[in-house]
């Protein structure tokens, strides 16, 4: 009997058969596929993977989703470079910095949505840049302890309840409290609500300082506001809104000995399409505090009030070179103020010198339309 021999074919093999055939070699049985077929199915994944990103297509893709990334990651990088001639537009910037990080998860979700590698790489740079901007403010850094709780709160000019924003204050454990936006028709209520809590008190034109410990040595503190805007100006006529202060500086006692408070108010912030961020009188305020503050012989300073701006904002650059932030320092998370129903930005401040922050927080809603902060200090 003659047998034919069976002639040899063979097919070319795909990249899916190779994969298929290297899973294979991790087991001849159920077991063996059992054993290694898991690692053997993840290092064919990460070829094809591999594969995948080595092909030109993804890195073609979604040019402008990279760019886009990029000028995200620079913008965040460079704000200090960005002029503020154009209508303030680098203030602007600024005061809501920490806020562009929530463009990074739109263009992820777009450049995977268009299977862009260019996108997805370029984002590596926005979202460095904020971590490294904006990180550390998300651990908390508060400590137990302190010897002296400071409370700033602009009490809102429109504030419905005084007297019952009064009773939040009082019941706060505060020993320094700081109001701004004092009105004439609401001071009574301030004072009558706070006595008992504040035996000491100081008040200049629109601010006030309610203390347990004795205060000495009050002056105004001329912030440069050449009139006064808002729902504040309302009740008050021309030549009232040019004299009523908006800052005050004073000395409270303590067993550590003095201690210089400063409480101020300043310009209000107003956007419009026109003239963009108007900030001129807050501007100028802020560089009068500077001075004034750099002037103060007393080493231990603490400046309570609504600043109107962040202390990423230039415009502060004059006080933030003296005076440290107590949220920055030992506050846990951005400490945002205002808008009290959906804070967005912390423009009410404690800062701080020759003393030590230990703990910084935001207490909860009181009628106005700014949030409390407070701060516990020690010598």
């Amino acid at each position: 009997m003659t047998t034919t021999p069976q002639q040899d074919t063979q097919e070319p093999v795909t990249a899916d058969a190779r994969d298929t055939a290297e899973v294979g070699q991790g087991g001849g049985s159920q077991d063996g596929r059992s054993r290694g077929g898991g690692s053997g199915a993840w290092r064919a994944r990460i070829q094809r993977a591999i594969r995948a990103a080595a092909r030109p297509e993804p890195w073609k893709r979604g040019p402008v989703l990279a760019a886009l990334a990029l000028l995200l990651g620079l913008l965040m990088l460079l704000h200090a470079r960005i002029p503020d001639g154009l209508k303030n537009v680098g203030s602007l910037v600024e005061t809501f910095l920490p806020w562009f990080g929530l463009f990074v998860p739109v263009l992820l979700a777009g450049a995977l949505w268009r299977r862009s590698a260019s996108a997805v790489v370029a984002l590596l740079l926005p979202v460095t840049v904020w971590v490294a901007l904006f990180g550390g403010v998300l651990s908390d850094k508060s400590h137990p302890g302190g010897d002296l709780t400071v409370v700033s709160h602009n009490v809102g000019a429109g504030n419905p309840d005084p007297a019952g924003t009064a009773r939040d204050l009082a019941a706060s454990g505060a020993d320094v409290l700081a109001l701004e936006e004092l009105t004439g028709q609401a001071r009574g209520a301030y004072e009558k609500g706070l006595a008992k809590a504040y035996p000491y008190r100081a008040v200049k034109g629109t601010v006030g300082l309610w203390s347990k410990r004795p205060l000495s040595d009050t002056r105004t503190v001329d912030v440069a506001m050449l009139g006064l805007a808002g729902p504040l100006a309302r009740n008050l006529s021309a030549e009232e809104k040019a004299a009523t202060p908006r800052a005050l500086r004073t000395t409270v006692a303590t067993d550590q000995g003095p201690l210089a408070v400063y409480v101020a108010h300043l310009g209000s912030v107003r956007v419009n399409p026109k003239a963009g961020l108007s900030t001129s009188q807050r501007d100028d305020g802020a560089q009068k505090l500077g001075e004034a503050v750099a002037a103060e012989p007393n080493e231990r300073v603490v400046l309570l009030g609504d600043l109107n701006g962040t202390t990423d904002d230039r415009a502060f650059a004059g006080l933030t070179s003296q005076l440290r932030s107590a949220q920055e320092t030992a506050g846990d998370g951005f400490g945002f103020s205002w808008p009290a129903g959906f804070p967005v930005v912390r423009i009410d401040q404690i800062l701080v010198r020759g003393v030590e922050p230990q703990s910084s927080w935001v207490l909860p809603d009181t009628g106005s339309d700014h949030l409390p902060v407070a701060a516990r200090i020690s010598w």
